[in-house]
């Protein structure tokens, strides 16, 4: 049973005349008969009565015209939700990001702009750690994800927001606080705080002392920035920190610059590969085109700066 099945039967029940529907639905009435008769068979009961004057329903025919009106209404009720998604008048953005975002990141102020351009799209935030913004990222549970991630799993696009230098944190007595011309050999015996294995910029750091031959005595894993920083500024070890994430908590610890070789933290927002690079979701793509406008203007500010 297809579509135009349908039409076409309400066409005639409602003429009852073959030649005033095949009119109305612009089509030839040999087609429109034999449009009708394949529905009959494949409900396998007749629904008109026809002879040479009229044409006449049969009582399954009256019933399955009721039936056939209310399938069309669902159908172009469904294509005009479609429109609307399409369109962007309403849906649904479903957002995630790790639990501590860099100071250059303020989420609150482009979903605010999103929503004021797009009133009839609801935006979900979620909270997780990279993995599980991966995981939730290929289970259609959200659209997008602001996370650091070093490489993109399969069938995960990345864009990079923002690419900083890692930074070294100590308490403010530590040796190494404010000595110039630090390497990462100077770091090899020097007791560490950072993230459990696989957390925030964990595998950036530890890709960058193995990629050197390098060993490191990481003592203590937290799971929270804040906690690593107040375990740093007790003198429980030293931290390797995105440079702006670092720079607004120097009222309780040293930053230090790092002479090389230099470890690019990157902070992207990943969705799931639709068509060619786009995301999947339209109310997903007018975001991120709303996130490289504004990072536009950024850039086009520092220039003039």
């Amino acid at each position: 049973m297809e579509l135009r099945h349908l039409q076409h039967f309400i066409a005639v029940a409602e003429e009852l005349n073959f030649t005033r529907a095949a009119d109305r639905v612009h089509i030839v009435q040999s087609a429109l008969s034999a449009s009708v008769r394949t529905l009959e068979a494949e409900l396998q009961t007749p629904l008109l009565v026809r002879s040479t004057r009229q044409v006449q329903l049969t009582p399954a025919g009256s019933i399955f015209l009721k039936r056939a009106r209310e399938a069309l209404q669902v159908i172009e009720s469904g294509r005009e939700s479609v429109a609307d998604i399409a369109g962007l008048r309403r849906g649904s953005l479903r957002v995630g990001s790790v639990h501590t975002l860099p100071a250059f990141m303020n989420l609150s102020s482009l979903i605010a702009q999103y929503h004021a351009t797009n009133p009839g799209i609801g935006v979900r935030l979620r909270q997780d750690d990279t993995e599980g913004l991966i995981e939730a990222l290929r289970g259609g549970r959200i659209d997008l994800a602001f996370l650091p991630l070093v490489d993109p799993p399969d069938g995960i696009v990345a864009r990079v927001v923002a690419c900083e230098d890692l930074v070294l944190v100590t308490p403010k007595d530590h040796q190494l606080a404010h000595r110039r011309g630090i390497v990462w050999e100077d770091l090899a015996d020097v007791p560490f705080v950072d993230f459990e294995v696989g957390w925030g910029t964990r595998p950036l750091i530890d890709g960058g002392f193995a990629q050197m031959g390098l060993a490191r005595r990481t003592e203590f894993e937290v799971t929270d920035l804040e906690t690593m920083v107040e375990l740093v500024s007790k003198g429980l070890g030293v931290a390797l920190l995105p440079e702006t994430i670092a720079a607004s908590r120097q009222s309780v610890i040293s930053v230090t610059e790092v002479a090389g070789p230099e470890i690019c933290w990157e902070f992207v927002v990943a969705y799931v590969r639709g068509e060619g690079i786009h995301p999947v979701s339209n109310a997903a793509a007018a975001f991120l085109e709303l996130l490289t406008f504004f990072k536009e203007l950024e850039q086009a500010a520092d220039m003039r700066a």
